[in-house]
């Protein structure tokens, strides 16, 4: 496998720290609905996920929701409601939009229920002479502090404005806050330097490294926060822990809307629960899966079309396969169907190339339009139950990982253990015939699939490796 590491900007050999991959990826700000940028953000990662679980992988995967913000602030005293109020209405929406999307997070810290962790980082920072405390309270990083800033985003040093307000009181322009001084109107905690709240920055920081530990092997969320968040979260961290943090940095290109980007000012903000509504789930999650993470891609209802006959295409190749394989004809494969199951084994190791060249989504759903091609044509004709067979076990391999064929795969009600002692038939028929070379080629077939066959004069077993 090889991932494109932001850091250094090449594609690297996936080699993970140790026996579980750790994956942390920067969640929404929960002061108003999410979109189908963040949707497309969520669904990537949830796909990586997924994949190297696949692939034999243990993974866990941390996504945080931001509840203390300058801009839920703003909700909160432009609306007349408290910030907890507004936190929880988007937050609740963002999770329902999850769940819709079939995005599985393992754990979803949030920076309210945090606050004593983070204080005690930033300790260790002013402690280390990484950051400083000012006449008004807030605590900032001094950037001249860490040497390799900028190498992540790539940054000149004269293009690293923080964009944050209070300039006057730090000792660089570039310096960014850590703790904010409480202001009126706003929520606070106490801390060692006065009342205040966490800036946005430290919170990944503490939140990743207190479920994933001090080292870990994906940070991900979109392309926008490669400059100032995730730089300055590197930067923060390392200072703090003294050694590299993150091994593979990954970031997700935009959704435009008629080649433009997204922007309140535009007006041309689509809210992900409305074309999760129109579309449904599965076609969103192919239109996302369609194109590589890191392709800017642009919407329109014409490229949803186009996802949605994807979808009824691959529904329909189901339809067939189950037709076939209810028949039930577990006999001698013909020459044709033979040759069926060696195109739908070649077809699948295209769909697993495609994924571990950088989760290569649309060349993988090309893989699968080709076997919905085989199905429609030599599977369909030949009546074939091996090719059948396999076929399915390749569609449920994919829908796993894209997870867009649920309740056609359910309803099949095929089960493992009736798959594989079907093919072991088919398999004792192919070496009765002194067929060996295809004998072969299924035993492999479903030793890359886990499955470890084992021969004797007895007959074949099975057990999963």
């Amino acid at each position: 496998m090889r991932i494109f590491n932001t850091l250094g900007r090449s594609l690297q050999p996936f080699e993970p720290l140790g026996s579980t991959v750790k994956m942390y990826v920067c969640g929404p700000t929960v002061y108003d609905e999410v979109h189908i940028g963040h949707g497309r953000t969520f669904v990537a990662y949830d796909l990586m996920s997924r994949y190297l679980k696949l692939r034999g992988f243990n993974v866990v995967r941390v996504q945080n929701i931001t509840d203390i913000d300058d801009k839920i602030i703003k909700r909160a005293n432009d609306s007349g409601k408290s910030w907890e109020e507004i936190v929880d209405v988007y937050s609740k929406s963002y999770l329902e939009a999850l769940d819709s999307l079939k995005v599985k997070v393992d754990l979803h810290p949030r920076v309210s229920m945090h606050i004593n962790e983070i204080i005690s980082f930033i300790e260790g920072l002013i402690e280390k002479g990484h950051a400083y405390q000012t006449s008004s309270g807030s605590v900032y990083f001094d950037v001249d502090t860490y040497r390799n800033y900028g190498e992540l985003s790539n940054t000149a040093k004269n293009l690293w404005n923080q964009g944050e307000e209070s300039v006057r009181e730090k000792k660089h322009p570039y310096d960014f806050a850590l703790w904010k001084a409480s202001k009126p109107n706003e929520p606070f905690w106490d801390s060692p330097w006065g009342r205040g709240r966490p800036g946005w920055h430290i919170e990944c920081s503490t939140m990743s490294t207190r479920y994933l530990g001090e080292t870990f092997d994906i940070h991900g969320g979109g392309m926008d926060l490669i400059f100032p968040h995730h730089e300055n979260e590197r930067a923060q961290s390392e200072s703090m822990l003294g050694h590299p943090w993150v091994k593979y940095w990954v970031h997700t290109a935009f959704i435009t809307i008629k080649k433009e980007k997204m922007s309140k000012s535009l007006g041309n903000i689509i809210p992900l629960k409305d074309i999760i509504k129109k579309w449904g789930a599965s076609t969103l999650r192919v239109w996302f899966l369609s194109s590589h993470y890191r392709t800017n891609v642009d919407f329109s209802d014409e490229s949803m079309e186009q996802a949605k006959s994807s979808l009824e295409r691959f529904r329909n190749a189901i339809a067939v396969l189950r037709s076939v394989i209810k028949e039930g004809n577990v006999s001698y494969s013909s020459e044709r169907g033979i040759k069926a199951s060696n195109n739908v084994l070649s077809i699948y190791q295209k769909f697993l190339t495609s994924m571990d060249d950088d989760f290569d989504t649309a060349s993988a759903l090309a893989s699968i339009h080709e076997l919905a091609t085989l199905v429609f044509t030599e599977i369909q004709e030949s009546r074939d139950f091996l090719s059948s067979i396999l076929a399915m076990q390749v569609i449920e391999n994919f829908n796993s990982v894209f997870r867009v064929l649920d309740e056609e795969i359910n309803a099949n009600n095929l089960s493992l253990e009736r798959i594989v002692d079907s093919i072991l038939e088919v398999r004792k028929t192919l070496r009765e015939k002194k067929m060996y070379e295809a004998s072969d080629m299924i035993r492999d077939a479903l030793m890359k699939a886990g499955i470890k066959i084992m021969d004797s004069k007895e007959g074949s077993t099975w057990r999963l490796e």
